[in-house]
């Protein structure tokens, strides 16, 4: 059986933490004390420490040492006060949590008189003393196995929050007791490589005290330690463990002095074996053929292990969404749109011939300038930011003087503590800047708007210079038909109203948003973005299935889109439709809107 089922010769220290290690030895000694609930318990924490197991508890130096090896990160980086550093070693902080049930519960060792000894655990204490007649017995290490689940049960019914924590001491370290020494694992480790359990009663017994039984004190699972109740019941039967469960209840419910009765239980747990319970515990079988790493009941003990660590392991992070494809989209319309700007506003002649023209150009009238104005003035509006206020308190002046905690500040020197009253107060105002407003306009030059050219460009007219009068805003406006045509190009403000024939059958509404996206950065965040489309929505399946594409993805990244209406229409999916009897009347339903989208920004 495990090395630290031996009993240790002398209940001397043999570890000293030196250096970090002192450290953290002195943290965990200052949290040692809610554990346990005693104030005079001292931890040392070091690699090598524990005499041999991954802890134990000395009660002759109320001493509780913890094997550093499983820590299994920096000790000068750990900070056992702090609730959310222990998650990074729960093994280690488990059998701290452990060993600390061992100092608050088991006090019916102290009722034995021989010489004291070490207790080790987790996964089996040391008595502090013992008499001639049951010192190194079967007897005593079967109280003793009993022992370590009977402490968890009775530690759960004053602190049932450190739930978590023994089960990771069961997980990472007591299970390691079926482990030959020395064993030094990661904190945590799940898996039991090396186990050493043969296939006798002894065994079979141990392995039920230590995970069996604990199922009862309602650390582990049935589902969890299934393997090892079928290996157990393989070797000695489900009668004899139907007596065994029959004893670790009663030693669950056994107090913590009961000496007598843990020494009882001790025996009939022998005599269920039948093992001597005056004789030594069987020593573990050697020989050909017994190697006990190849056993079913080690192999039962390995998978309940791994059911364990499974079963506490943090769940793996979900898979991020694959964004890749949607980057290809968006550089793939960021190159379109380019393309389109490029053929739309580039360096070239104007067009004065094909489908897709402007005819001429006119004086705009005194309504159309009026309309202007009155947009310029609603488009002002909306963009005005109101000053910001904010209070700023010190302890010095410029400031008004807030007697309260003027008094306040004097009290704190008279105590001789450092003022931290700041009685000086200040208002502070300052201007936010508005959002810059960018503003593409397109109008419908298709056959369908024949009847409503004359009043498309008025309105593109009111509404790019309308634009052209609020400060830092970008506008431009193109038409769009079989083909795309600029009217103003971005920055510039026309001074006449252009003219334009509407005889096209076919609507490059997509390559028109386009090239407005690409001049005027509507499809980037950075201020108040508008799109404004004067059309009847009229348009080709495969024309509208493009152009709700462009829309969506304008409105996806915050570019608000206005669906000038200037009859019977069909505007697109993601628009504000703003209706208009007469485009010189618009200027307080697109200064609604614009001021919408400027919130917005």
């Amino acid at each position: 059986m495990p090395t630290h089922l031996n009993p240790a010769t002398s209940p001397t220290s043999t570890v000293t933490a030196r250096g970090p290690w002192s450290r953290l030895s002195a943290a965990l000694t200052g949290q040692v004390a809610a554990l346990a609930e005693r104030d005079d318990l001292i931890v040392t924490c070091a690699p090598g420490a524990g005499h041999g197991a991954p802890g134990c508890f000395i009660p002759a130096l109320a001493t509780i040492e913890l094997d550093g090896t499983h820590l299994g990160h920096d000790p000068a980086a750990c900070d056992p006060s702090r609730p959310s550093d222990r998650e990074r070693y729960p093994a280690l902080w488990g059998v701290l949590v452990h060993e600390a049930a061992h100092a608050h519960h088991s006090t019916w060792h102290t009722t034995l008189t021989a010489a004291p000894t070490p207790t080790t655990g987790p996964g089996a204490s040391r008595a502090p003393g013992s008499t001639a007649a049951v010192r190194g017995t079967a007897q005593l290490e079967a109280a003793l196995l009993l022992e370590e689940s009977r402490i968890e049960a009775a530690h759960l019914a004053r602190r049932p929050g450190d739930h978590r924590w023994l089960r990771a001491s069961a997980t990472g370290l007591v299970l390691a007791d079926f482990t030959p020494a020395p064993s030094p694992r990661p904190a945590g480790a799940g898996g039991s490589a090396g186990v050493r359990a043969a296939m006798t009663p002894w065994d079979a017994g141990c392995a039920a005290a230590l995970l069996l039984a604990r199922v009862t004190a309602a650390v582990l699972d049935t589902d969890e330690t299934a393997p090892v109740a079928r290996a157990v019941c393989e070797v000695i039967g489900s009668g004899r463990l139907g007596v065994l469960a029959e004893l670790w209840c009663p030693a669950h419910r056994t107090v913590d002095h009961d000496t007598a009765g843990m020494l009882e239980l001790g025996r009939l747990w022998c005599e269920c074996l039948g093992i001597d319970p005056d004789q030594p515990p069987p020593p573990p079988e050697t020989g050909p053929g017994a190697h006990a790493a190849s056993s079913a009941l080690a192999a039962a003990i390995t998978a309940a292990v791994q059911a364990i660590t499974d079963a506490d392991a943090p769940p793996a992070p979900l898979p991020g969404p694959d964004r890749s494809a949607e980057r290809r989209a968006e550089k793939q319309a960021r190159d379109q749109a380019d393309r389109a700007a490029s053929r739309v506003f580039g360096d070239l002649p104007e067009v004065t011939h094909g489908p897709t023209k402007i005819t001429g150009t006119r004086a705009a009238t005194h309504a159309e300038q009026a309309a202007a104005r009155r947009l310029a003035r609603h488009l002002r509006n909306a963009a005005h930011r109101d000053r910001a206020t904010t209070t700023h308190t010190s302890p010095t002046p410029p400031g008004r003087l807030r007697m309260r905690d003027a008094l306040a500040a004097d009290a704190q020197r008279a105590a001789g503590a450092v003022p931290t009253a700041e009685p000086f107060t200040r208002t502070v105002h300052r201007h936010v800047p508005a959002p810059p407003l960018r503003v593409g306009i397109a109008c419908d030059v298709s056959a369908s708007m024949r009847p409503l050219a004359a009043p498309v460009a008025s309105a593109a007219w009111i509404l790019g210079r309308a634009t052209g009068h609020v400060p830092d805003a970008r506008a431009a406006t193109v038409i769009f038909g079989a083909t795309v045509r600029p009217v103003t190009r971005p920055g510039r403000t026309a001074t006449r109203v252009h003219e334009f024939s509407a005889a096209d059958n076919r609507h490059a509404f997509a390559e028109a948003v386009d090239a407005l996206d690409a001049a005027l950065d509507l499809s980037r965040p950075g201020g108040a973005r508008l799109l404004i489309v004067v059309s009847d929505g009229i348009f080709h399946d495969a024309e509208r299935t493009d152009g709700q594409q462009r829309i969506t993805r304008l409105a996806r990244s915050g570019c608000a889109v206005l669906w000038l209406t200037l009859g019977p229409t069909a505007p697109m999916d993601g628009t504000l439709p703003v209706p208009l009897d007469d485009p010189a009347d618009a200027s307080a339903a697109i200064g609604q809107a614009a001021a919408r989208a400027l919130r917005n920004a």
